[in-house]
């Protein structure tokens, strides 16, 4: 059985719950592959750009990012990533919010770091041709690498300038308690829909079963599935299927028409064709062999 999401999550566990900061490298040597599926965490995020291009999606915005460019994954916030150049490598700095928190209640606190890990101030997602921002995270990434005596004090203050770099030079939006409020709850309704679609992609799947998850009505549920993850039901079901289709291809010896049916679509010319419209190949042009 293929461990498709085990390879391609990312892990929210900290090799040191004392200082819960951590950086993965990530390399890829193909366009068109899914560096991370459609997700959310509690964590902070940003995303380094060292080489190559990508296409990262956060919300229902995708950006097109290159070298240098940075992107700031907010807390609970869906996002998606998929390679567009042969050389990508980039870095994944993931931050839990705690490590920002501090005992005493001033002005830094109450104004910014409690709104940040109450999710309540969220920051853009995409920076580009900054290049404080990018000694900033490329600092962390050497310090978190390295981990010479004292790191973690260079790490925390330079998480605490990269925020305050963010908030003064690329702005910030700031929601309302009751707009938090439905945020979350919208991300924690949609949460078991998710999951179903992840784990039984190869099965049939009906609107009427996901709204039915997410206790809501046909129409509401189409409503709020496009306004969380900008894409329509069948959309996104064709996107997953897509994705583990492109993984099968590139890691099993299965015939197209094996991962065809593997993946819920039961005709291989359709198949096909869906393939070639998302993601600009033919599925025999992909194989890793």
């Amino acid at each position: 059985m293929l461990n498709y999401d085990k390879q391609l999550r990312e892990p929210m566990d900290m090799p040191d719950p004392g200082f819960p900061i951590k950086v993965h490298t990530q390399r890829f040597d193909r366009a068109g592959v899914v560096t991370f599926p459609h997700h959310w965490h509690e964590h902070l995020e940003f995303l380094f750009i060292e080489s190559g291009e990508a296409v990262f999606e956060c919300g229902r915005t995708p950006f097109s990012v290159q070298a240098g460019d940075l992107i700031a994954v907010n807390s609970n916030e869906l996002h998606y990533g998929i390679s567009a150049s042969d050389d990508l490598l980039y870095y994944a700095i993931i931050a839990d919010t705690a490590l920002l928190h501090s005992a005493a209640s001033d002005s830094a606190e109450t104004k910014f770091i409690a709104p940040i890990q109450q999710n309540r101030l969220l920051f853009s997602n995409h920076v580009s041709g900054d290049q404080h921002i990018s000694g900033c995270a490329l600092t962390i990434i050497r310090e978190l690498e390295r981990r010479e005596f004292g790191y973690e004090l260079a790490v925390k203050a330079e998480l605490y300038r990269l925020l305050a770099l963010l908030l003064r030079r690329h702005g910030v939006t700031e929601l309302s308690q009751a707009e938090q409020t439905r945020r979350i709850q919208t991300i924690e309704r949609f949460a078991p829909v998710l999951r179903h679609i992840d784990t039984h992609y190869q099965e049939p799947i009906f609107v009427e079963g996901l709204a039915a998850l997410a206790g809501l009505s046909r129409f509401h549920f189409s409503r709020l599935f496009k306004e969380l993850t900008g894409h329509t039901v069948s959309e996104y079901v064709n996107a997953v299927r897509l994705d583990r289709a492109d993984y099968m291809l590139r890691h099993t010896q299965l015939t197209v028409s094996e991962i065809a049916a593997a993946t819920g679509f039961n005709d291989i010319y359709y198949f096909s064709r869906t393939f070639k419209k998302h993601k600009q190949r033919t599925p025999s042009s992909v194989r890793g062999f």
